[in-house]
């Protein structure tokens, strides 16, 4: 497995834009409602939640505006989350000024399926450069184990591009390894197709844990996706594992490549699995049924839950599992990250042991 920093102040850094999500009561569709439950979210943030709530130093790096009460949300949230957090505070400016992005998701119900919408207008993440943290200290004085990046956070604007890069660069320069989940979002790369796909290959070329589904691999790195062929996701494993085959042939240094399987068959009925490779090790989880409250974040749930097992020294297999059952344990809360009580919780998941435990 991967040879983690020892004395680390973190266990996880995380780059990221905070903002809100806007969820209408009882999976109704957004169009339609009255009553929304208002949480603090970022794709990177949910990714850090399963560390944090099992106990290990996670510390974020972002932005604010300054005296907005939105911003106050946020960061009393990521205090709740029990992660640490640093960044600049940005003046609004005026009405029209800087602001925190608002995510605004129906859940989804039955046949009926999930619909987000983001106001990214004035968005003051996009804000973000390496001037704004002294990266020297956070990885050369205090330390840390694992840096994770997005393509969300990278593709954000350009300044957010280069955050990651230097971050990345800096990162590796102290020994800390590097995990970079593609998340390609098309509407972030129109019009920089060529400059984003340069910039993602640089950091995917500096990164030790590469994680992307077949889009991200195809429209991100530019490596071709697997093969069309089977009905189902599990009758596709082997185009999956070949495609995971032509991203270690272009980014030799990584060691750990991962990613998920997901087919749906209702907003509330997904079948769930995952591909995690290792050296010559290979962990295929064939999707398995989980229900489904809200499917948003339950990728970033796999990711933290990986993530969780390599920072404790886990073999690829058991880290695989819990970043499955880290995934399905996301997909039953309301919020969009995973906030397991302990991992006893996430082990039945896994298992698949819903009985009531007294």
């Amino acid at each position: 497995m991967i040879e983690l920093k020892k004395n680390a102040k973190y266990a996880l850094v995380i780059p990221t834009s905070m903002g809100i999500r806007l969820t209408p009561e009882n999976g109704q569709p957004f169009h339609c409602s009255d009553t929304f439950k208002l949480q603090a979210t970022s794709a990177e943030s949910n990714v850090g939640s399963v560390s944090s709530y099992l106990g290990l130093p996670v510390h974020i790096l972002t932005a604010f505006v300054k005296d907005s009460p939105v911003s106050r949300i946020i960061k009393n949230n990521l205090g709740h989350r029990g992660m640490s957090y640093e960044g600049p505070e940005f003046e609004q400016g005026s009405p029209w000024g800087h602001r925190h992005q608002i995510n605004m998701a129906d859940s989804g119900a039955g046949s009926r399926g999930p619909r987000v919408a983001n106001d990214r207008a004035g968005e003051v993440g996009r804000e973000l450069s390496a001037d704004d943290f002294d990266l020297g200290r956070i990885f050369g004085e205090e330390g840390a184990q694992l840096v994770h990046l997005s393509g969300l956070i990278g593709a954000l604007s350009p300044k957010t591009s280069q955050l990651c890069l230097d971050i990345a660069r800096k990162a590796k320069q102290h020994g800390t390894k590097v995990a970079f989940d593609l998340n390609h979002r098309a509407t972030f790369w129109k019009g920089r197709e060529k400059e984003l796909r340069e910039t993602f290959r640089e950091i995917a070329s500096l990164t030790d844990i590469l994680i992307g589904n077949e889009e991200d691999f195809q429209l991100c790195l530019g490596v071709e996706g697997p093969e069309a062929g089977g009905k189902g996701i599990a009758e596709k494993i082997d185009g999956f594992k070949a495609m995971i085959g032509r991203v270690q042939d272009e980014f030799p240094d990584a060691s750990v490549y991962a990613t998920t399987l997901r087919e749906v068959e209702s907003a509330n009925l997904h079948h769930w699995g995952g591909i995690v490779n290792c050296g010559d090790d290979w962990e295929v989880i064939n999707p398995r049924p989980i229900g489904v409250v809200d499917r948003i974040g339950g990728g970033d749930g796999f990711v933290g839950g990986l993530l969780y097992g390599i920072l404790q020294g886990w073999p690829i297999d058991k880290c695989s599992q819990f970043g499955w059952a880290s995934g399905a344990l996301a997909a039953t809360l309301l919020t969009d990250y995973g906030q397991p009580a302990d991992e006893e919780q996430v082990w039945s998941i896994w298992e698949g042991n819903a009985r009531v435990r007294r």
